[in-house]
C-alpha cells in the first residue's frame, strides 16, 4: 500500500471529564522524518502521542497510521499493529531485576521469538545502540544515558515502523541528551523509522526535529518546518521560549532573520550603503538546527527610515518583524 503520511489525525477529540485534552484536531506527519509535539504542560501533546498506540482511546474523529485507520482496532488486530509503534518513556522503563540482555529480549519473547533469534536479535540491537559491552550488567549498574539507550534497543526489538518519544531525553544531562538525539537520528536516517518526540526541550527540538506542531490546549497553534517555524518568531512558539531582549524605546525596532542561504552581513552592509543610512544593531543570535546555523538580528533605526527600510527588506526577501 503506498501512502503519503505515516499519521493522520482527523477532527480528533480527547477528554478527561471536564478537560478537553485533545480538541478536534488535525495534523499530517510525513514518513520517515523526525516530528516533534511541542508545548506547555498540560498543552495535550503526551496525549496525542499515547493516541497513536492506543494506550488512549479518542472519544471522536479518527486516526489513519499508515494507510491504515487504526481507531477501532481491538484484541489480535490491536496486539498486532502495535508490534509496528515502539515506545520510550522518560523514566526508561525497565526491569531492575534483568540484566541488559534480557531487558532488550523482553518484547521477543512475549512474541514466541526461538531462543536462537532472540540472541541474534539483541546483539544486533546492542550493537547500534552501542552497548554490545554492557549485555550481562544489571541495569542498577548503568548510567541514566545507557538506560536509555537500553530502553531505544528494546522498543527497536520488533521492527517497528514508528517510533514514539514521551519527553525521552527529559530525565538526562545536556551532554547525554545530545548522544541520545544523534543516536535516534542515525535510527531515523539508516532504518528510515519515523519518529515523533513528545518534549518541552527547545534544544531537542532544535537538534533533531525535522518539523513541530505548536499545541496549547488541544489545539494547534502552528505546524511546519522547525527553522522556518523558529526564524519567523510567531506569537506560537513565543509563549514557549523565555527570552528576554532590552531595546531601545527610541526609533523603530526590526528584527530580520536569515536562512540558510542568506549572508546577514552582506544585507547589512549593502543596505547601509544604498539607503545611506545609519543604524545600530542592538541583538543578535545564532542557532544550530541540526546541520545549519540560522540566525537573526535586531537593528535600530529613525523613524523617518522605516518606510524605506522594509521596502528595501521586501526587495530582497528578508523575513522580518517590527517589534
Amino acid at each position: 500500500m503506498s501512502y503519503e503520511y505515516a499519521i493522520e489525525f482527523h477532527n480528533v477529540t480527547k477528554a478527561y471529564g471536564e478537560l478537553q485534552a485533545i480538541d478536534n484536531l488535525n495534523l499530517s506527519i510525513e514518513k520517515g522524518i523526525i516530528f516533534g509535539l511541542v508545548g506547555a504542560s498540560g498543552a495535550g501533546k503526551s496525549t496525542l502521542l499515547r493516541t497513536i498506540n492506543k494506550l488512549e482511546d479518542i472519544q471522536g474523529g479518527e486516526i489513519i497510521v499508515q494507510g491504515n485507520d487504526i481507531t477501532n482496532l481491538r484484541g489480535k488486530e490491536l496486539r498486532y499493529y502495535r508490534q509496528k509503534v515502539g515506545m520510550i518513556f522518560q523514566h526508561f522503563s525497565l526491569l531492575d531485576s534483568r540484566n541488559v540482555f534480557n531487558n532488550i529480549a523482553l518484547p521477543l519473547e512475549c512474541n514466541g521469538f526461538k531462543k536462537d533469534e532472540i540472541a541474534r536479535r539483541v546483539n544486533e540491537l546492542a550493537e547500534v545502540v552501542g552497548l554490545s559491552d554492557k549485555l550481562q550488567n544489571k541495569t542498577s549498574e548503568l548510567s541514566g544515558g545507557q538506560k536509555q539507550r537500553v530502553a531505544i534497543a528494546r522498543s527497536l526489538a520488533l521492527n517497528p515502523e514508528i517510533l514514539l518519544c514521551d519527553e525521552a531525553t527529559s530525565a538526562l544531562d545536556p551532554k547525554t541528551t545530545k548522544n541520545i538525539l544523534a543516536l535516534l537520528k542515525k535510527i531515523n536516517k539508516e532504518l528510515g523509522i519515523t519518529i515523533i518526540i513528545v518534549t518541552h526541550q527547545m534544544e531537542v527540538v532544535k537538534e533533531a526535529c525535522d518539523e513541530i506542531a505548536i499545541l496549547k490546549e488541544g489545539k494547534i497553534l502552528d505546524v511546519g518546518n522547525t527553522a522556518d517555524i523558529f526564524l519567523s518568531n510567531n506569537t506560537a512558539l513565543k509563549t514557549l521560549v523565555d527570552e528576554e531582549e532590552i531595546l531601545p524605546e527610541s526609533g523603530v525596532n526590526i528584527r530580520l532573520y536569515f536562512p540558510r542561504n542568506f549572508s546577514a552581513d552582506h544585507v547589512i552592509t549593502t543596505m547601509a550603503r544604498k539607503l545611506d543610512i545609519d543604524f545600530s544593531i542592538c541583538y543578535g543570535k545564532l542557532e544550530k538546527f541540526q546541520d545549519d546555523v540560522l540566525g537573526s538580528l535586531i537593528i535600530n533605526i529613525d523613524e523617518q527610515n522605516k518606510d524605506r527600510v522594509l521596502k528595501y527588506l521586501d526587495e530582497v526577501k528578508i523575513p522580518k518583524e517590527v517589534l
